[in-house]
């Protein structure tokens, strides 16, 4: 009995048997690369995003007696502390390549980026005529709150791969669900707040026109649209696999 041939038969049995599995699964790779996204997994994760930003205003209305228009610093500080780990445990689900990174790298991932989109976002507000010195509590409080809503969801997921980072912001090309509820909600956040400036320099003398509260509100409407347009996305490409499997 030649074992040489036995054994080279055995491979090819096994390489066989790989191609057939990846021309099943339709994957060029047998490992997983990311999470499954159903439109029922997209949807809560959106609500309960939706009813962490509610508990916070309700916190601060009811317990602290503070709105954003009277105490903007104090408000902002508590609605991106109340996201934040909300937004971070539940991205961290959908990290990517989950066999090589666990949940809790996916979770240290969201935490530092929170610091660091915040800088980003800073120096892009301040780029744009933001106050910094005057109301630097309030910059930096929206900075943060900002960095929820845009930065830290794609760290959770992507870490610092800088090609998804690329494809997502700079070319706003998303190729999944998962990219699909990155990438919306956080332009809708950045588009909503640009669109919240505009009453600013009125002379309206309002108190609602007063740095960053139009501008946070504007983030918040936009972020909430672009959550909504992202399940809608998740909804018409997961039927669309469907009638192709179909």
């Amino acid at each position: 009995m030649d074992l040489g041939a036995s054994g080279e038969e055995g491979q090819n049995w096994l390489l066989l048997f790989d191609k057939m599995a990846k021309k099943e699964t339709g994957a060029s790779d047998v490992r997983i690369d990311s999470v499954v996204i159903t439109p029922w997994k997209a949807l809560l994760t959106h609500v309960t995003c939706g009813v962490g930003l509610g508990v916070a205003f309700h916190a601060a209305h009811n317990f602290y007696s503070i709105n954003l228009i009277q105490n903007p610093a104090k408000t902002l500080r508590l609605i991106w502390v109340i996201e934040a780990p909300v937004v971070i445990l539940l991205y961290s689900l959908f990290r990517h390549r989950p066999n090589q990174c666990s949940y809790l790298k996916a979770v240290v991932r969201g935490l530092l980026a929170l610091p660091a989109g915040a800088v980003v976002n800073a120096l892009g507000a301040i780029a744009l005529g933001s106050p910094m010195i005057q109301n630097f509590n309030r910059t930096l409080h929206w900075s943060l709150l900002m960095s929820v809503l845009t930065c830290v969801p794609t760290a959770s997921v992507f870490g610092s791969s800088w090609a998804d980072w690329h494809r997502i912001f700079a070319h706003t090309k998303p190729s999944g669900p998962v990219e699909y509820m990155i990438c919306l909600p956080a332009h809708g956040a950045v588009i909503g707040a640009w669109f919240g400036a505009w009453p600013m320099p009125l002379d309206w003398e309002r108190p609602w026109q007063d740095w960053p509260v139009c501008v946070s509100y504007g983030a918040l409407a936009g972020y909430c649209v672009g959550m909504a347009a992202a399940f809608g996305f998740v909804c018409f490409g997961n039927n669309r696999r469907h009638v192709k499997g179909d």
